[in-house]
C-alpha cells in the first residue's frame, strides 16, 4: 500500500508537508476530472450501443420480412431462420454487455467519484479551515504583550485548542489522502477487469483473441484479490496507527523542533518568529534550520534558504528577558544580530540549547578536522557535555545500509542466498534473522507459523535493518545453514521441495527440517568461518586462547577442557561456549544450537560465564548479535554478578556496550562489588561508554516520567552501531586509555 503522506510529517506542519498537500490536491483534482470524463464517455458508449441494438433488431425484422416474401422455399427459410436466431442471440449478448458496462461504471467509477472524493473534499475543507484557525491563533498568541498576563493565558488556551483541532483535521486529511490514493488503484483495475470479463462472455466467436487474454485475466484477478487483501490489512494497521496518533496528539501541545537527515548532515528545524532589521521591526514566522554549521530559514519549502549565521563558531546566543514579546532570544555574530521568538518557554529553551550545542559541535568538528583523535584531542566520537548529539549523527548514518534495495542485494549476493533456502525459488525477499537464511514469501509464512523460538522472519525490502544484522546474514547464509540442517538429506534419499510444490509439501519439509531436525548429523561438525581456511576434514581445531587482556575480577576466557579435546564430542552447550570464544565461529555456533544447545548455558568451570559473556570477551559484535537473536539473556550474570554489559564496559568494547543497551541491558544491575556499569565506565575513564550509559539513564528516567523524549538518543546509538559495524577501529581503546578497577 502506497503512503502518500506520513502522519508524523503532517503533525509538524512543515513547509514540506504543505508542499506535499498542494501536490496531492492537484493530483486528486486531475483524477476527478479524468474520472468524470470517463463517466461521460461511458454514457456515450452506452447510448451508442443501445442505438446499435435498436438498429440490429430492426435489421432482423427486415430479414424476417424478406423470408416471408414470395412462395415458401424451405432451404432459404431455414438459412434465414438460423441466421436471424444467431444474430438475435448476439444482440441479446450485446445487451447484457451494455448492462454489465453500466453496472460496472456505476459501482466502481461513479462510487469512487461520489463517495471517495466527497470524503476527500470534506476532509480538505476541514483541514484548511483548521489551518486558518491555527494560523490566527499563533499570530494572536505571539502578539500578546508580556504585561498582559490574562490575555496571554487566554491566547495560550485558544492556541492549544486551535492546535488540537488542526492536528485532528490534519491526521484525518492525511488518512483520506492515503485512502483515496490506495482505493484509486484497485477500483480502476477492478473496473477494467469486470469490463474485460463481460466482453469475453459476449465475444465468444473471438475465441483465439480471448484465449490470448485468458491467462492475463486470471493473473490479474489473482493479483487484484491479493492486492485487496493486503490493502485491507495495511489499511487496518494504518487506521489503528492513525487513531493512536490522534489520541496522543489531541492534547494540543506545541510541536517540538525535529531532527532530520539533510545534505550537510544532521539538522534541527522548526518554526520561529523573526524580527525584521528594517525600521518597522515587523515579525514574520519562518521555518528555521540548523545545518552545516549554519542557521538558515525559508518561508516556503521550495524557496531558497536565507543564511542568518554563516559560521556558528563566530556567534553566540542569549535570552532577551527585557523584550516586549515573550519567548525571545538573540543570535549575535560579529556582523549582525537576529532577534527570534519561539512559541513557548519550553521551545525557547530547546532552541537556545540547540544553538549552543551546535556551536560546540562546530568547534569540536574543527578540531577533529585539524588532526587525528588522541588523548588530548577530545574523548571519542561523542563527548559528554558537548553537543555531538546533534553534529555527528549525519555522517555515521550516511554510511547506513542505503535502503531496503541495498540490503536485499547485499544479502542475496551471498553464496546460495539468491534462492529460497527451503524451496529454491529465485530472488527471495524475506529472511530468518536468527537462522541467517533467505526465504520466499510462502516459506516465510510457514516459518512464521513455527513461532519466533524457531524462526524470526523479516522482510529484506520492507523492514529496516541494522548494520550488524546485515553482516550477520552475510556471515551465515543458505549454504552454511543447509550444511547443518540438511546434512543427511542425500544419505536419507529425501527429495527437497521445489518452487512449484504445494504449500503442504513445503510445510512438511520445513517442519521436519527445523522442528523435528530429521536431517542433522548425530554429532556437530566443526566448520571454519566464512572466507577463512577450515580445519582438515575429521580434525576439528581447538579454538586458541583469547587475546583479550583480563581485568581483575573480570571473566577470563581460559579453556576448562584439555586442549586436545575432540570438540565434536562436546556437549552442545559446551560446544556453543567454545565456538563463541576467540576467534568466534558462527557456523559452529549455529551447529551447536541446531543440536539443542542452551543459548544461556552456564560454564561452571569458568565463573558461570555464558556464551554471550564469552563472545563479549572476544569482542565479537556478530557473535553477540547471533546469540541475542537466538534468545540469549542480555542480563544473565556470572559468579561476580556481572552481565555482558559489565564485561563490555570493563574491556572497553564500546560497540558491544551499545548493542547490549539497545537489547535492554539493565543499567542499574550491581556486581558483587556493588558497582553498576556506569560506575565501572567512569573508573576506567571510558568516555564513549560513559556517554552511552548516561544517555540511556536519561532516556530511562524520561520513560519513567511518561515523557516520550526526542530522537537524539536513537540517533547516537545508531551512530555507534554503524561505527562498530563499519569502522570498529575508531572505537578501539588504546592501552593507556584503560585503567584497572
Amino acid at each position: 500500500m502506497t503512503v502518500k503522506l506520513d502522519f508524523e510529517e503532517c503533525l509538524k506542519d512543515s513547509p514540506r508537508f504543505r508542499a506535499s498537500i498542494e501536490l496531492v490536491e492537484a493530483e486528486v483534482s486531475e483524477l476527478e476530472t479524468r474520472l468524470e470524463k470517463l463517466l461521460k464517455l461511458g454514457n456515450g458508449l452506452l447510448e451508442s450501443g443501445r442505438h446499435y441494438l435498436a438498429a440490429g433488431r430492426t435489421f432482423i425484422a427486415g430479414i424476417c420480412d424478406l423470408a416471408r416474401l414470395g412462395p415458401p422455399e424451405p432451404m432459404m427459410a431455414e438459412c434465414l431462420d438460423k441466421f436471424t436466431e444467431s444474430l438475435s442471440h448476439k444482440l441479446d449478448s450485446h445487451a447484457e454487455l451494455l448492462d454489465a458496462t453500466q453496472h460496472t461504471l456505476q459501482q466502481q467509477i461513479q462510487t469512487l467519484v461520489k463517495e471517495g472524493l466527497r470524503a476527500f473534499r470534506e476532509a480538505r475543507r476541514d483541514f484548511w479551515k483548521g489551518a486558518e484557525s491555527l494560523e490566527a491563533a499563533l499570530i494572536h498568541n505571539a502578539e500578546v504583550p508580556r504585561r498582559r498576563a490574562q490575555e496571554a493565558e487566554e491566547a495560550g488556551a485558544a492556541l492549544k485548542t486551535a492546535r488540537a483541532g488542526y492536528r485532528g483535521r490534519a491526521l484525518d486529511y492525511a488518512l483520506q489522502i492515503n485512502v483515496i490514493e490506495d482505493k484509486r488503484k484497485f477500483d480502476i483495475m477492478e473496473f477494467v477487469l469486470r469490463l474485460v470479463e463481460a466482453q469475453a462472455t459476449h465475444f465468444q466467436q473471438g475465441h483465439e483473441e480471448l484465449g490470448r487474454l485468458a491467462q492475463y485475466r486470471r493473473d490479474l484477478g489473482a493479483q487484484l484479490h491479493q492486492l485487496v487483501l493486503n490493502s485491507a490489512r495495511e489499511r487496518r494497521d494504518m487506521e489503528q496507527r492513525h487513531v493512536l496518533l490522534k489520541q496522543k496528539e489531541l492534547g494540543g501541545e506545541e510541536p517540538e523542533p525535529s531532527l532530520k537527515e539533510g545534505p550537510g548532515g544532521l539538522v534541527m528545524e522548526g518554526h520561529l518568529f523573526k524580527r525584521a532589521s528594517n525600521a518597522f521591526k515587523t515579525w514574520s514566522r519562518r521555518w528555521f534550520t540548523i545545518q552545516s554549521n549554519q542557521l538558515v530559514y525559508q518561508k516556503k519549502y521550495k524557496d531558497p534558504v536565507t543564511v542568518v549565521v554563516d559560521d556558528l563558531r563566530l556567534c553566540t546566543v542569549k535570552l532577551c528577558p527585557d523584550s516586549e514579546r515573550r519567548f525571545c532570544f538573540e543570535v549575535v555574530s560579529p556582523s549582525k544580530s537576529c532577534f527570534l521568538q519561539a512559541d513557548s518557554e519550553r521551545l525557547l529553551q530547546l532552541w537556545v540549547n540547540a544553538v549552543q550545542s551546535s556551536i560546540a559541535t562546530a568547534f569540536s568538528q574543527a578540531r577533529l578536522d585539524d588532526g587525528p583523535w588522541g588523548p588530548g584531542q577530545g574523548s571519542g566520537p561523542l563527548a559528554v557535555g558537548s553537543s555531538a548529539t546533534l553534529g555527528c549523527g549525519g555522517t555515521a548514518r550516511g554510511r547506513e545500509s542505503g535502503g531496503a534495495g541495498h540490503v536485499a542485494a547485499q544479502v542475496q549476493s551471498v553464496d546460495g542466498n539468491a534462492q529460497c533456502c527451503d524451496c529454491r525459488e529465485p530472488a527471495p525477499e524475506w529472511a530468518s534473522i536468527n537462522l541467517g537464511v533467505t526465504l520466499c514469501i510462502q516459506c516465510s509464512g510457514i516459518h512464521r507459523s513455527l513461532g519466533v523460538h524457531f524462526s524470526k522472519v523479516r522482510s529484506l525490502t520492507l523492514d529496516s535493518w541494522e548494520p550488524e544484522l546485515v553482516k550477520l546474514m552475510c556471515e551465515l547464509g543458505n549454504v552454511v545453514v543447509n550444511r547443518i540442517y540438511e546434512a543427511r538429506v542425500e544419505a536419507m534419499a529425501v527429495k527437497k521441495p521445489g518452487p512449484s510444490c504445494s504449500r503442504q509439501e513445503k510445510e512438511a519439509w520445513i517442519h521436519a527440517k527445523y522442528v523435528e531436525k530429521k536431517f542433522l548429523t548425530k554429532l556437530p561438525e566443526i566448520r571454519g568461518r566464512r572466507g577463512g581456511r577450515g580445519p582438515p576434514r575429521g580434525q576439528p581445531p581447538v579454538p586458541p586462547k583469547p587475546s583479550v587482556r583480563p581485568q581483575p575480577g573480570s571473566f577470563r576466557s581460559r579453556p576448562a577442557e584439555p586442549p586436545s579435546d575432540d570438540l565434536g564430542a562436546l556437549h552442545p552447550g559446551a560446544l556453543l561456549f567454545r565456538a563463541a570464544g576467540h576467534p568466534p565461529s558462527l557456523p559452529t555456533m549455529a551447529d551447536a544450537l541446531a543440536h539443542g544447545a542452551d543459548v544461556n548455558w552456564v560454564n561452571g568451570g569458568q565463573e558461570n560465564a555464558t556464551p554471550l559473556i564469552q563472545a563479549t570477551a572476544a569482542n565479537s559484535l556478530l557473535a553477540c548479535e547471533f546469540l541475542l537473536q537466538n534468545g540469549a539473556n542480555v542480563n544473565q550474570t556470572d559468579n561476580h554478578g556481572r552481565g555482558p554489559l559489565h564485561h563490555a564496559t570493563i574491556l572497553g568494547h564500546t560497540g558491544l556496550a551499545c548493542l547490549f543497551l539497545k537489547r535492554g541491558a539493565d543499567l542499574g544491575a550491581l556486581d558483587s562489588e556493588g558497582k553498576d556499569p556506569l560506575t565501572i565506565a567512569m573508573e576506567t575513564a571510558n568516555a564513549d561508554i560513559v556517554t552511552l550509559l548516561r544517555l540511556a539513564k536519561m532516556r530511562e528516567a524520561e520513560a519513567a516520567q511518561g515523557q516520550a523524549g526526542d530522537e537524539t538518543y536513537l540517533d547516537i546509538f545508531r551512530d555507534f552501531s554503524l561505527m562498530a559495524s563499519d569502522d570498529p577501529e575508531k572505537l578501539s581503546r588504546r592501552s593507556h586509555d584503560l585503567h584497572t578497577l
